[in-house]
């Protein structure tokens, strides 16, 4: 497991859920999930969010070594969605005077999760309030839809560490070895993605904090160069490119629209492109595909006709990138269909809805397979994509 000594009065309580096969009931998690909570022991205790429900058990047993026999004062919710959540009412149910601390929207929807919650004792906090501990002071700031309306991060002052519930998070448990960034990228833009402008207002307000370490509710602490995740932020919550690279999207129902893509993957590295990231969606974890049509500054959308429009799972992809608010990079069109293809016209109605994106040309039409004529025009698009 990755380091997770914070200091001597502020432990680590989370669990690993190594069981997990679909985090939100959508993206594959191969590598599990980390439940991140946490608890700061000073004059008074507080509880820094929960667990999912899976983990209940290992949870509160986490909590109570971490207690050593004394009662918890407060738990703070930053975040009521039920991975964070879940374990509340066993909490309450062991620790009956516990006071929750939230914001007006965390009552809420506390109570639409959890009716039997409704009589427990509450603090109800705003933007700058503050929670004496002792020698430990949080202050509370609100961030709505760092994913959702009630979402707040707490900055604890003596130790400056910033509980930034859902955000700097990532896929996989704890003990798992990998690159922080691959997995935080695709949790990004597949969770976040579409709220950059309230990222960026979350990340404004954490410029004026002296943030020594950040604690997320997934993923590991991050305790070093931090400047290299917030930067990270920065450039993801903007809708700019992370790299320089073309990712070519493809859905093929008989492997010859795969075929064309190949040839111009080969076409586009014979003309020195930086990188040429190519996804088989049929097949391919989408969400992965997500990830790198947001990482790279140019899209390639090469999809099979189908019924009269676009085959189905181009078009549950394009429907992604247009509720992750997808923008700002250059894309292209290639499409395949024996009679009256129509993928093409589907894909560029669905581009046309998003900001600023330059369509380039030519737009390609395969009749279905690749032929001299059609590989023609591939080299040209491979030459506009590349100039």
């Amino acid at each position: 497991m990755k380091d997770v000594t914070i200091s001597e009065k502020v432990l680590y309580i989370g669990v690993d859920d190594k069981d997990l096969d679909l985090f939100e009931s959508q993206y594959d998690v191969p590598n599990g999930m980390a439940y991140n909570s946490y608890v700061i022991i000073d004059d008074k205790i507080a509880v820094m969010d929960t667990a999912d429900h899976r983990v209940t058990d290992k949870w509160l047993a986490n909590l109570e070594a971490a207690l050593s026999g004394k009662a918890p004062d407060y738990l703070v919710v930053d975040h009521v969605e039920p991975d964070h959540s879940g374990s509340i009412a066993a909490l309450v149910e062991k620790y009956p005077e516990i006071t929750l601390v939230g914001n007006a929207k965390t009552f809420v929807f506390l109570k639409q999760f959890y009716p039997a919650l409704d009589k427990v004792k509450t603090l109800t906090v705003k933007e700058g309030d503050t929670l004496l501990l002792g020698s430990h002071t949080l202050r509370f700031i609100m961030a709505p839809m760092v994913h959702w309306p009630e979402v707040m991060v707490s900055y604890e002052e003596s130790e400056k560490l910033l509980f930034s519930a859902d955000a700097f998070g990532k896929f996989g448990t704890l003990d798992t070895d990998e690159d922080w960034a691959c997995e935080a990228r695709r949790y990004y833009f597949n969770i976040c993605g579409k709220y950059g402008v309230q990222v960026q207002a979350l990340l404004k307000k954490a410029t004026t904090l002296d943030i020594q370490k950040i604690l997320p509710l997934h993923g590991p602490l991050l305790k070093e160069n931090l400047s290299y995740y917030l930067g990270l932020y920065d450039t993801w919550s903007k809708y700019e490119p992370e790299n320089k690279g073309i990712f070519i999207a493809c859905s093929s129902i008989h492997g010859n629209t795969l075929k064309a893509a190949e040839r111009l993957k080969e076409m586009l590295e014979e003309r020195g492109a930086e990188k040429v990231s190519l996804s088989d969606l049929t097949r391919d974890d989408l969400a992965e595909g997500i990830e790198d049509a947001f990482r790279y500054d140019r899209l390639v959308l090469m999809s099979s006709s189908y019924d009269g429009g676009v085959f189905p799972i181009m078009e549950d992809f394009l429907c992604h990138l247009r509720a992750k608010a997808y923008q700002n990079r250059k894309v292209a069109i290639v499409e395949n269909g024996s009679w009256a293809p129509s993928a093409g016209r589907v894909i560029k109605g669905y581009v046309e809805q998003l900001k600023n994106i330059i369509l380039v040309e030519p737009m390609v039409t395969i009749k279905s397979s690749l032929n001299a004529e059609s590989e023609a025009k591939l080299s040209e698009l491979a030459d506009a994509l590349t100039k």
